[in-house]
């Protein structure tokens, strides 16, 4: 069985990563290959367009914005199905900005192969 609050710290690491070989060898780690992740009307199928979403995502809010972003120690798992909230934080100070909930659908090892995420 896989740990879902490990999980929930992996997949907020992907979103901070500045380093592009090492996120897409999180991405890999992280979801299936043909693995999806749908917010708002956008979604992404497969190892490159993941990775696409999170380059934009990282540029942003990360890279440009000077923020970043950290899982909120709630992560549950039940069956196939993990959640947490995760927050944006100011990159200088603890100040929320933003707050998310992952619904992710994972397989037995808790690869990801369906990830929904919320913006609240």
């Amino acid at each position: 069985m896989f740990d879902a609050q490990r999980l929930a710290e992996m997949y907020v690491a992907v979103w901070n990563e500045t380093d592009a070989e090492n996120r897409r060898q999180q991405i890999a780690a992280l979801w299936l290959p043909d693995g999806r992740h749908y917010v708002d009307e956008r979604e992404a199928h497969g190892y490159s367009e993941l990775e696409q979403r999170i380059i934009g995502s990282h540029n942003r809010n990360v890279r440009d914005g000077g923020r970043r972003f950290r899982a909120v120690q709630d992560a549950q798992a039940l069956r196939d199905v993990v959640t947490f909230h995760w927050e944006m934080l100011d990159g200088k100070a603890d100040e929320v900005l933003a707050v998310g909930l992952e619904v992710l659908r994972v397989d037995a090892e808790g690869r990801i192969l369906v990830d929904y995420q919320f913006i609240v």
